[in-house]
């Protein structure tokens, strides 16, 4: 586990030149990770990330953006605006956290991935930058992306915090707009142990005079929201009091929507079909309506386009995704209290004789509330995510036996699941969650 207190007496000597493997070993192993490692590479203010954007000429001046925060929704949510942004014709960057699979999700323009080469080139050119600042990996990849987006002249980029908001690296841009999805039980030895409390933190966003859309009003939050949009003077609307969604019909592949506002009716096919997708649409099209106003040209016909295909034009993974149908087998990253009751929602949607559940956590949750939630009657497949941060299948298994959750412990999250699906009959549903860092080992 690396430390900050560790960290300042790390001696690197590393070649000159690098391959893109050496050069992502090289930030795994010298910058801490707060996705691997927990709340010791978690920095309580933006020193860092000012420190090494002021090296970097300041890039996050130079493109315009949108900031999105939130406990849940708020990764979907950026990968349709961006969708929708990039269809419209513009240049469009994209920045979220964590990623699944390869490194270079996390920075994306029209879709495609940062190149190895760049990103190759940006460690070797501020390495010794890295030694005297000493940042952590999140705020290397913030400036990784605001200096890529800056040189490739992006026209907009949607930019995801990754965890809470006021304190997050990403916090030192000044977006057209801010967007914060929900708030919901997540992190609370960082950002809080009451809602209230976390939904400050993610406020943090909120800046003058900058017009903030909020997802879903919540009667425990909402006054928070409201009076930090007035101290600092920002016009703020809530997307689920302007919006109501309707599903009209629609398959495994794409759900057929019909949003209606007090001005606007349009009709739309997703390809994002978990069902808490239809809160995150109606943020998407608040967002998309004040950027219309902001002079976006935006038709509904570029709405309809980009929402029927974000996967294709983002490369999302890992929301509500089918990943076999023989036997039928789901995964989604949904993995705090709230996020895991939309999926249990999506789950009973699904026609299944018995529930094979493939799960593992991560050690630093409160995984209690999660467990008493999950039903009794599934076979759980408990299993270790291969990061640091794991928790360990038989402590997972001994703590879902104290609320009735049984089943076996397996070696890996992969042969959990090779178990689960040899065990499934025809009619059965295999789901794989639990936690984000499961569901990367699976897509």
């Amino acid at each position: 586990m690396f430390t900050d207190s560790v960290y300042p007496s790390i001696v690197i000597n590393l070649p000159l030149t690098m391959t893109y493997q050496e050069t992502i070993d090289y930030l795994y192993t010298h910058l801490p990770m707060f996705t691997r490692v927990g709340a010791s590479a978690f920095k309580a203010n933006l020193d860092n990330t000012i420190a090494l954007c002021d090296l970097l000429d300041n890039p996050q001046h130079k493109f315009k953006s949108v900031h999105v925060a939130g406990t849940n929704g708020k990764g979907s949510t950026s990968h349709m605006l961006a969708a929708i942004l990039q269809t419209a014709g513009y240049k469009t960057g994209l920045y979220t956290s964590p990623h699944l699979k390869d490194f270079r999700e996390r920075v994306r323009i029209n879709g495609q991935m940062i190149s190895q080469q760049a990103v190759i080139d940006f460690v070797a050119r501020h390495q010794q930058d890295f030694e005297q600042i000493q940042p952590s990996f999140f705020e290397m990849t913030v400036g990784l992306a605001f200096d890529y987006f800056a040189e490739e002249q992006v026209d907009i980029a949607v930019i995801e915090t990754g965890l809470g908001g006021r304190l997050d690296s990403t916090n030192i841009i000044t977006p057209l707009l801010s967007v914060i999805t929900n708030i919901g039980w997540d992190h609370m030895n960082i950002l809080g142990d009451t809602l209230p409390l976390i939904a400050r933190e993610k406020a943090g966003i909120i800046k003058p005079n900058t017009p903030v859309i909020i997802g879903e009003r919540q009667d425990e939050v909402a006054d928070v929201f409201i009076h930090k949009a007035q101290q600092q003077n920002a016009p703020i609307s809530f997307a689920s009091d302007l919006y109501s969604v309707a599903v009209k019909g629609g398959d495994n592949n794409l759900t057929d929507l019909e949003l209606t506002s007090s001005h606007q009716e349009l009709t739309v096919q997703l390809d994002l079909t978990g069902s808490y997708q239809f809160k995150n649409v109606k943020t998407v099209l608040a967002t998309i309506n004040e950027l219309r106003s902001q002079g976006f040209v935006i038709t509904d016909n570029h709405i309809k386009n980009a929402l029927r295909q974000v996967k294709t034009l983002t490369g999302l993974h890992g929301r509500w995704e089918t990943l076999s149908t023989d036997p039928l087998t789901i995964c989604d990253t949904g993995h705090n209290p709230d996020g895991i009751q939309e999926v249990l929602k999506n789950i009973a949607r699904v026609g299944y004789k018995q529930l094979h559940f493939v799960m593992g956590m991560v050690n630093d949750k409160d995984g209690a509330k999660v467990l008493s939630i999950l039903p009794q009657n599934a076979i759980y497949y408990f299993c270790k995510p291969d990061i640091p941060r794991g928790l360990e299948a038989e402590t997972l298994q001994a703590k879902a036996t104290e609320f009735g959750l049984e089943g076996n412990v397996y070696s890996s999250v992969k042969a959990a699941l090779v178990a689960a699906q040899s065990a499934a009959q025809t009619d059965d549903l295999v789901f794989v969650g639990g936690s984000t860092f499961v569901v990367a080992e699976v897509v």
